[in-house]
């Protein structure tokens, strides 16, 4: 079997330095030591390897936190003809050192670090300081990506004149990352400035070169969910649950609730005691109107009080399962409807149905489901939401 055997001649590393600079960057950056000495390893083996062209895997890193040693070593195969000086010795050179020296042994030469060279050396810290980054980055994105679907505060940091599109200093404990809030994802009509603090959800975070991007959102109906979520303890505990949400934001939101307590009412609790659980989402969402229904597992029910402020006569099913059609007072047309067909879309998204409105005095013959839209209205009914 080879032999291993190690030429006496040491190299004396300066290894407090060494390691009070990996302990410094682990408590200035929070990066872990482990991580940081398997990148300066790597770095002492590409700046060897950058000097000794040739050499492969054959080197050691040995660093002792203990006795703050730090030697490099790199293995030799003794050999009776050298093919490649960098991973093989003769027998010869090899007994200059290690007169029991045999063929087929395995010689552990140490390397002085400090006769790097120039180029090598920069190499080794090219590759440390891009280790240093990458931990940075990879701890900003474990940070952040565990906060999907989430609700964070940020500052605005630049607002585009042209697009309106914002820069937002976003922060999660002691992380801080820059996030883009796109013209998209704003509420329309809401004035964002430098400056300014915003609550935004967190739709997505995605790896990148230049580190996590993080996709926000003032728009997303999971931002209504997240602040009944903060300020109803009964959906944070459980109790009531968020069955479904439809938002245009910045008009109208309609969300379906639902307890499995009998003792508790679900839309009660959402409200609060005068209005002021349901009024501190609203003045969060800078007025938007918020309705609250009553979910229910029996459809007819639930497309009814979807439809809420109107009242509803009926509610018949089409025979595919996914459209209705929904009779109302002559005189709750318009407000069944909404302006620009609002509520009905809403109550349509909400529900997931499509949804034929009829007054009371035409109701007309069940129709054939459509295929397109979610919300089927005629010409009289179209004229009815227009002159509301």
């Amino acid at each position: 079997m080879p032999r291993k055997n190690t030429k006496t001649n040491s190299n004396e590393s300066d290894g407090k330095e060494f390691f009070a600079a990996i302990a410094q960057i682990e408590k200035e950056k929070g990066i872990p030591a482990g991580y940081m000495m398997e990148k300066i390893t790597q770095a002492l083996a590409s700046a060897y390897k950058r000097d000794h062209e040739g050499a492969g895997d054959n080197i050691e890193i040995k660093a002792n936190p203990e006795t703050g040693e730090v030697r490099m070593f790199v293995l030799k195969d003794i050999v009776e003809t050298v093919d490649n000086p960098a991973v093989e010795m003769s027998l010869e050179e090899a007994r200059r050192a290690l007169p029991h020296a045999q063929l087929g042994d395995v010689v552990r030469i140490e390397v002085k670090t400090k006769n790097f060279g120039r180029i090598a050396a920069q190499t080794a810290r090219q590759v440390i300081i891009q280790g240093i980054r990458e931990a940075e980055r990879d701890m900003v994105y474990d940070k952040f990506s565990s906060k999907e679907h989430e609700i964070l505060t940020g500052v605005v940091t630049r607002v585009d004149p042209k697009s309106g599109a914002a820069n937002l200093r976003i922060n999660s404990s002691s992380e801080y990352t820059e996030a883009f809030l796109a013209p998209g994802e704003q509420v329309r009509g809401e004035a964002i400035r430098e400056g300014d603090r915003l609550r935004v959800y967190v739709v997505e975070v995605r790896r990148s070169t230049r580190g996590p991007q993080v996709l926000i959102s003032r728009t997303h109906p999971g931002l209504v969910k997240r602040l009944f979520e903060l300020e109803i303890p009964e959906i944070y505990d459980g109790t009531v649950e968020v069955k479904s949400i439809a938002r245009e934001a910045g008009s109208r939101t309609k969300i379906a609730v639902w307890s499995g307590d009998e003792n508790v009412d679900p839309i009660g609790a959402c409200v609060g005691p005068g209005g002021a659980r349901v009024n501190n989402i609203v003045e969060e969402l800078h007025g938007e109107k918020v309705d609250i229904i009553k979910y229910s597992e029996d459809p007819a029910q639930y497309i009814a009080a979807a439809l809420s402020p109107a009242d509803v006569l009926s509610v018949d099913l089409l025979p595919d399962g996914k459209a209705c059609r929904v009779v109302v007072p002559d005189d709750q047309l318009s407000l069944a409807i909404g302006k620009e067909g609002q509520n009905a879309r809403l109550a349509a998204k909400l529900t997931n149905y499509k949804i034929d409105i009829k007054p009371a005095s035409d109701p007309g013959e069940l129709p054939e489901a459509e295929d397109d839209g979610l919300v089927v209205v005629d010409d009289e009914t179209e004229d009815a939401a227009l002159e509301e």
